[in-house]
């Protein structure tokens, strides 16, 4: 194919600094006071799991506060970094056309926010729409620094998935997350010293909270509240560091209608597989019988590799049926039933359910591509120290997920298979184990835009890449001007 660059990536290392461009400041920040946000990024006590600790949130929040805006629109968030180590904040999903200096991720596209310095961010939103999320883009620092961004439509439109948007009666973040009674930046340290594999979390969260099923925790358990006859539209997003996730809610179906701020076409499944930096749009419509009015949300890990260990508990919600007896909302809810936790068939069933709303060499090295270029990039996993998925996420872009498959990628027969009619427009791919995943995306936003697993171990330890995009020859097609108070390394 003509003015395609293929590429076969196993990613392993890099760490790449890309300064350019003259300076100008940042335009009429304030003018937008409904998108203005200001994070203040701090230590907070927590107790959890029946012990405290102190642990780097934002504006003291766990998870941190969600963003919310219109497709389109701009969004400006003033971080204050009142912790003791340096900060970054990504905003995971988000194309940032032209504008590749606000993207966050450290000494990639800007040096870090330094202790009792503070850097406002500009967030421009394009063809997003639906839930990404934002994140720390640190060390390991999201583990408690991240939260939903949400995109609504345009003013005057709906959600193509439903005639009325009036039927829809709320919307719900679902934070997948994970805690740790210890100090990661502490467990970092050792880690890169020694080159061994940071602790398994000691609990999954949903919203921040265990569940019952974790010692300690019943009183805090998240409770979703929901009326006969509603449909709601839950958001799902996988914030942990290091976990593919099965999600379901007992007694009721979801009908998944996006992914990473796209549509999909519509499908409805008792259960869900999200791995780390995706995000789902799920509508759950509430018409149990009255019988019964409490049901678990819960969530597991999902094993690709059953060799490593893993945090084997399961996260609870509780959804609960305002509208019942007292006697039924006082009930004990029942669990979904969740695949086991190496159920290879019911994690790639469910990735190959996606598809889109509307049809449509191999190194580590820094690969500069030509504005306009069609790239086509192979990610193959490999059984070197044991095959795992791979949740691999580009920032700047969001591409196609055209073809995915077992074993060995072949050039020659593959392509053959690539789904060219409605492939799924997504940010983050799950590479299956000892498999491949063929993606494509078209060169039209410059700037220098990272690529990495979503895994964080992975990335400290170099499964990265970096891609510089020249600009074009048109003013639409250059990046915005650097901005004067981009933080200094």
């Amino acid at each position: 194919m003509a003015g395609v660059a293929k590429m076969a990536a196993m990613l392993w290392l890099l760490a790449a600094v890309f300064m350019l461009g003259a300076a100008v400041g940042l335009a009429e920040g304030s003018k937008h006071g409904h998108n203005f946000y200001d994070f203040f990024v701090k230590e907070t006590t927590y107790s959890r799991l029946c012990k405290n600790k102190t642990l780097l949130t934002v504006n003291g929040q766990f998870p941190g506060p969600t963003i919310t805006a219109r497709r389109g629109e701009r969004v400006i968030v003033n971080v204050h970094n009142q912790g003791d180590k340096n900060i970054t904040i990504h905003w995971h999903g988000v194309d940032q056309p032209r504008n590749p200096w606000y993207d966050g991720p450290e000494f990639i596209t800007q040096c870090p926010i330094q202790p009792g310095t503070n850097f406002t961010y500009e967030i421009l939103l394009s063809e997003e729409e639906g839930t990404i999320w934002w994140h720390a883009h640190s060390g390991l620092d999201r583990a408690g620094v991240h939260g939903a961004f949400i995109v609504h439509p345009k003013k005057g439109t709906d959600y193509p998935f439903i005639k009325n948007y009036k039927k829809l009666h709320k919307e719900i973040p679902i934070i997948l997350g994970e805690w740790w009674n210890s100090d990661l930046n502490l467990q970092l340290e050792e880690y890169l010293k020694t080159g061994g594999e940071i602790h398994n979390s000691n609990a999954h969260t949903i919203n921040g909270q265990p569940g019952d099923l974790y010692p300690c925790s019943r009183k805090s358990t998240f409770n979703v509240g929901v009326k006969r006859g509603k449909t709601y539209l839950l958001r799902i997003i996988n914030a942990g560091l290091d976990g593919d996730m099965f999600f379901g809610v007992a007694g009721h179906l979801l009908t998944v209608v996006g992914t990473d701020g796209r549509y999909l076409k519509p499908f409805t499944v008792p259960t869900i597989m999200i791995s780390p930096g995706q995000t789902m749009d799920a509508l759950l419509e509430a018409k149990r019988s009255p019988s019964s009015g409490r049901y678990y949300m819960a969530s597991k890990t999902y094993l690709s590799n059953p060799r490593l260990a893993y945090q084997n508990g399961t996260a609870t919600a509780i959804l609960e049926y305002k509208d019942m007896p007292l006697a039924a909302r006082r009930a004990t809810p029942v669990l979904p039933n969740l695949p086991n936790n190496t159920d290879d068939a019911a994690a790639t069933g469910y990735t190959a359910m996606l598809r889109a709303y509307w049809p449509t060499k191999r190194s580590t090295k820094v690969k500069v591509l030509e504005y306009g270029a069609v790239v086509e990039i192979v990610f193959q996993d490999t059984d070197i120290l044991g095959a795992e998925n791979h949740p691999m996420h580009l920032h700047g872009y969001a591409f196609y997920v055209v073809g995915r498959g077992l074993g060995v990628f072949n050039k020659t027969t593959d392509p053959a298979t690539y789904n060219l009619v409605d492939p799924p427009y997504q940010n983050t791919v799950t590479v299956p184990k000892a498999g491949w995943v063929a993606m494509r995306f078209k060169a039209t936003n410059p700037g220098v835009w990272f690529m990495h697993c979503h895994f964080d171990r992975h990335t400290v330890f170099g499964m990265s890449t970096s891609f510089i995009v020249k600009q074009g020859k048109t003013p639409e097609s250059k990046m915005r001007p650097r901005p004067k108070n981009m933080p200094k390394c």
